[in-house]
Formats: C-alpha cells, structure tokens, sequence
C-alpha cells in the first residue's frame, strides 16, 4: 500500500524524470555524421561498391549528395527512413551522380513522403526535374487518385545554381557551392557543410585544382575524388575505349598524390577519398593511403560503402 510520504516521493521523482530530457536537450550539442552511401567512381554498375552518393546528417536532418545508382538502397541500409529526406544536392550531370535522382525521390514518396524535399544543382536539373514527372505522369497521377496519396510534385523544389555562393541555409547548416572544373563539364560544384560540429566539403568530381584548397581551408573534414595513377596504364588493355577514357581521366580527375597536395594546403583535420578510380578491391587502402601520404601527413581515410565518420571529431 502506498502512504501519502511514498506518493510525494513517487510524485517528485516523476516529475523530476519528466524535467531530466527537457535540461538535456537544451544543453546537449547537436550531433554530425557523415554516411559514404556510395564510394566508387564511374557510372558502370557492379556487385562490389555502389555508384556515388554521400548523407550529411546533422540533428537528425538528411543531406543527400549526389544520387549515383543504389542510392535509395544504400539509405535504408544505413537506416534512413526514406520520406525523412529534406534536401538533396547535385554536384554535376554525370549520370553516376544524378541517375537516381528522380527515383529517390519517388521512393521517398512511395514510402509515405508527405513534406517538401528541396532540390540544389547546376544548370538543367530544374529541366530534368520537370521531365522526370513528364515520364511518369501516368503512374504518379493513377497513384494519387487510387491510393489517396498527395501529389509528388508539389513536394520537390527544384532550383539551378548558376554562381558560387551559398545556396541553402537551415538553422543548423549553411551550405556553400564553388565551382571546380571537370573537363569538359563546367557546371560542376564542390559544396561545403559548416555545420555546429564542423566543417565538412566535398570536392565533386574535378581536376587537380589548387583553389579548392582554398575553398576548404581549415575544414574538419575533406572528402575528395581520387585516381590510383599507377592503374590507369592497366586501363588500356581492360577496355575497348581504355586510350580515351585514359585520357579523360587524366584530365578531369585528382591523382591520389595530388588529393593529398590539397589536404596539406588547406590544412584540413581529416582528409577522406572516395569517389575511387578504380574501385576494384585489388587497390587496397594502404595503396591509396601510402599515394597521399607522399604529400600530406594529416589523418587519412579510405572511403567504404557505409562507413560513418561523426564530428566533431
């Protein structure tokens, strides 16, 4: 039987319970982790990593970069609930970048998305965004009216980046863009996260390009592409097209010993390649590492699918 001092007692520790999380919450520091959803470069599909992507999760907010092939799969696997995306970020129109782009977002939808998700990325994706509802017209239209569901495009807001600059500011996240070269496409954009827990930039896909080190500079966290120059001759005799695609890849991409040249410039905490070329697993981490340590002598990380990284670190 419970007296009225047991009562008081159980009175004030259940207040005292109920008061504990509100205290905690006003005084815990918001929490940041980066997902490497996919970590191999190139558009070819295959059973080892998935096409590139990144997640940006900051208070609980997904930050998708780039929609390479596998990318709704790759999120679930990392337990993202799907209809919990706010904000998705292109770097460039290369398809392993944007394939999947419309598809997430139906995905989303088809797994009860019901508030807006907002589109960043160069020149055209409006256009694509617009096509995309266009192919799919007959199936979103027959859904919304036999399954009562609310009409997918009202809730994806496309917009063009045309400059530098910031393109998206929340209360937590200001995201920066700056344009890199990836020859022979010019509309393509690193982004830079600063968020409560740090700062964290992606470098997209890009030649060597010493000004992204200024771009970066002093970031926690530096994810860049990267080319295993030693395999690139091997390309050749692999492929059909391997003299040029040799060529391309020499031109538009980073050379692990030069990803690490722009580490050390921008004095980055971390520096993480991915988007790897190859991705082939007979390119061990300690080959990538031992390329970018001929240049920077920071932390250094080999991106693999699903691996996280929480700031601050």
């Amino acid at each position: 039987m419970i007296d009225r001092r047991n009562a008081l007692k159980l009175a004030l520790g259940s207040a005292a319970g109920l008061a504990a999380p509100r205290v905690w919450a006003q005084s815990a520091k918001p929490r940041t982790r980066i997902v490497f959803l996919g970590t191999k470069g190139g558009p070819r599909v295959g059973v080892g990593p998935s096409n590139p992507a990144n997640l940006v999760m900051v208070n609980d907010t997904p930050f998708v970069i780039d929609c390479g092939m596998g990318v709704s799969h790759q999120l679930v696997s990392a337990g993202v609930p799907l209809e919990s995306i706010k904000y998705i970020l292109i770097s460039h129109h290369h398809s392993d970048h944007n394939l999947e782009y419309g598809n997430l977002v139906y995905n989303a939808w088809a797994t009860g998305l019901s508030t807006p998700i907002h589109s960043f990325g160069p020149k055209g994706l409006e256009a694509m965004t617009r096509t995309y509802w266009e192919l799919n017209k007959f199936d979103i239209e027959t859904r919304i009216e036999d399954e009562g569901r609310p009409d997918l495009r009202k809730l994806l807001i496309a917009k063009d980046i045309t400059e530098d600059g910031v393109v998206l500011q929340t209360p937590d996240v200001k995201v920066t863009a700056f344009r890199t070269p990836h020859p022979p496409i010019t509309d393509n954009f690193a982004y830079k996260f600063e968020t409560p827990d740090g700062v964290i930039v992606f470098s997209s896909d890009t030649a060597y390009n010493p000004k992204l080190a200024e771009f970066a500079k002093g970031a926690d966290v530096l994810v860049h592409e990267a080319l295993y120059l030693p395999w690139v001759d091997r390309l050749v005799t692999r492929v059909k097209n391997g003299a040029t695609l040799k060529k391309h890849l020499l031109e538009s991409h980073t050379a692990a010993e030069d990803v690490g040249r722009i580490a050390d410039a921008a004095q980055v905490k971390v520096l993480v390649m991915s988007h790897l070329v190859p991705g082939e697993l007979d390119v061990t981490d300690d080959d990538w590492r031992n390329e970018a340590r001929k240049t920077f002598k920071g932390r250094i990380i080999v991106a693999r699918d699903l691996m996280e990284l929480k700031l601050p670190l």
